[in-house]
């Protein structure tokens, strides 16, 4: 089994739960780790054998791209978008944080973090 880390992918997205959120957006942050068997890659050297980054950058954009009141229900659409196209996918964690958000206080940001196994 091995990882592969696609980390710190910065994202200006309209979540939350209150109407100014979607109306003026914030900035965030995603990190995603995803468990997968990566000796056939190894061996191979065939990116079609291993987990593509640029695929999971680009379900993480579109997925933020789509709004939600919650972090838990974006990261759990990232997720099993990450299981329905990548078979190799084991297990996957997804990490969203709202750089500071409007909590009424200096808080550089909040996060919330999934584990899944499929």
């Amino acid at each position: 089994m091995g990882i592969i880390k696609v980390t710190n992918i910065k994202v200006y997205a309209y979540h939350g739960c209150l109407d100014e959120e979607g109306k003026i957006g914030s900035d965030y942050r995603v990190d995603v780790m995803v468990k997968a068997n990566l000796q056939p890659s190894a061996y191979s050297d065939h990116l079609a054998d291993t987990i593509d980054y640029v695929h999971v950058n680009r379900i993480v954009k579109e997925e933020m791209g789509i709004r939600s009141k919650l972090l838990e229900h974006v990261a759990k659409r990232i997720i099993d978008r990450i299981f329905k196209e990548i078979p190799i996918a084991a297990q996957a964690t997804v990490a969203v944080s709202k750089l500071n958000p409007p909590i009424g206080g200096d808080v550089e940001s909040v996060t919330i973090e999934m584990t899944l196994l499929r």
